[in-house]
């Protein structure tokens, strides 16, 4: 994989540059907001790994200007920043995944991988009967009906998507959607289908995500 690593502190960066090195991929390593924009923009990268506090701008710029001209390429924020509302917020604004400082390189390493297989699953447009999602414009059509989805919801009605009639728990849901070890004792999946069904539903007809009662949630193949 070709990795944008943003990383300010010349210890870090060199800790993961190395590890990232010995494990195959090639690093193109930048230190500021500025440098982090103009290479995203010059190269394709098949992913970024983000601190946020950089000497000459916010992370959290850098991420909603990249995330605004590339819907695809996996982000995955490091940074010190551990609170659960940062992480929300992150994920909201289109990161896919936030690990905290310090980081072990064998968790980095596993996301890293992790992020390897969605690329290679990525697919532009998945379809399900009369419900399409276009990946790269995160739109999603139900009949004459699309809407833009905000990335919270994408990313629900991606994963959705991707295991057509299969029943995902709510575990399973956090799991990947909001990130792995997310704890929440929330309603927060049902609310965010209850977005979705909002945006996506039809009067007199089924809904597109269906609810199996004790189980989870599946979208009908």
């Amino acid at each position: 994989m070709r990795i944008l690593l943003v990383e300010d502190e010349d210890r870090i960066a060199a800790f993961m540059e190395s590890g990232l090195d010995a494990e195959g991929h090639a690093v193109d390593r930048v230190a500021t907001a500025s440098e982090a924009l103009g290479m995203s923009a010059a190269h394709d990268y098949d992913l970024i790994l983000l601190d946020l506090v950089l000497p000459d701008g916010s992370g959290r710029d850098v991420l909603h200007t990249i995330r605004a001209r590339d819907a695809e390429v996996p982000i995955i924020v490091v940074t010190a920043l551990g609170e659960i509302d940062d992480k929300v917020d992150l994920l909201d604004l289109g990161a896919d995944d936030y690990l905290v400082k310090p980081v072990a390189f064998a968790e980095l390493a596993a996301r890293v991988r992790a992020a390897a297989r969605h690329g290679q699953q990525s697919s532009r447009v998945l379809q399900t009967e009369d419900l399409s999602l276009d990946i790269r414009t995160r739109i999603a059509t139900h009949g004459d009906e699309s809407v833009d989805l905000p990335s919270r919801e994408f990313a629900l009605l991606e994963y959705l998507m991707r295991h057509p009639g299969q029943v995902l728990t709510r575990q399973q849901i956090l799991d990947t959607v909001w990130g792995f070890g997310f704890e929440s004792a929330s309603n927060i999946v049902d609310v965010y289908v209850g977005y979705l069904r909002r945006k996506l539903d039809r009067r007199g007809e089924p809904s597109v995500i269906e609810t199996v009662r004790g189980a989870g949630y599946r979208v009908r193949p």
